[in-house]
């Protein structure tokens, strides 16, 4: 790893974590607590992701595929909690299950159930988001914005898995305040699973927010954001 390549790691590490903090700053009086910043890490190459762990302070990793945080995991395990970030296909949990520290995508029982089923034999248990689809995009996954009550509530009811919050992907917005609105509908859904599930839920997270709208996330209540390439730079694909 270059030195140049160092300096420009840190230098946008350092950024974010400015923008982080003003973020915070700009958040309504009621909303309260850190914020973590989790790396999505898609086509990084470890070394990259160790330097920002081990000098920067990075506190957490995530992947979109399970094949390349299982390429990569030998390199991180024990370095950061490892987050799987993108669409989870039931064939694939047995391979994931004991080595994500975090499943972030949960979008149905199906998956929830598999997850669990597959913990239990591994004698663990998986922290897990539910997916919301707040914008009712037709090509993404989650749940819709009305079904979260209801979904959130059978999955406390899996053994082997444990429910510590929310995650959305917003639609691509031209405008700051596009981004917001999303966000703050999230938040609201947030706030009324952690009213009738507070006994239940510990460390709550609402991840939301990537390079290009964590600011307006952080405003509207998230309290962990997922940035790759304004970190690492543009994703590089073979």
């Amino acid at each position: 790893m270059t030195q140049e390549r160092k300096y420009i790691i840190s230098e946008n590490y350092k950024r974010i974590t400015e923008k982080i903090e003003n973020a915070k700053l700009r958040r309504d009086k009621s909303i309260t607590g850190e914020v973590t910043l989790l790396a999505a890490t898609k086509t990084v190459d470890p070394e990259d992701i160790l330097f920002a762990i081990q000098e920067l302070g990075l506190p957490a990793v995530g992947e979109n595929k399970v094949q390349e945080l299982l390429s990569k995991y030998d390199q991180l395990q024990g370095k950061a909690p490892l987050h799987i970030l993108g669409h989870l296909q039931t064939n694939k949990v047995r391979q994931i299950v004991g080595k994500a520290d975090m499943i972030q995508s949960v979008d149905s029982l199906r998956l929830a159930e598999e997850i669990g089923k597959r913990s239990v034999a591994a004698g663990v248990v998986t922290d897990i988001l539910a997916e919301i689809n707040i914008g009712r995009e037709e090509n993404k996954t989650g749940i819709l914005p009305e079904q979260a009550d209801e979904f959130t509530s059978a999955l406390e009811e899996i053994p082997g898995v444990r429910l510590r919050g929310l995650m959305t992907m917003a639609p691509i917005c031209s405008k700051k305040d596009e981004y917001f609105k999303y966000f703050c509908k999230t938040y609201e859904i947030y706030l009324d699973i952690l009213r009738k599930k507070s006994h239940n839920i510990i460390e709550s997270v609402l991840s939301m927010g990537m390079s290009d709208s964590f600011e307006a996330a952080i405003e509207a209540g998230a309290t962990m954001v997922r940035i790759g390439s304004a970190i690492f730079g543009p994703r590089i694909y073979l």
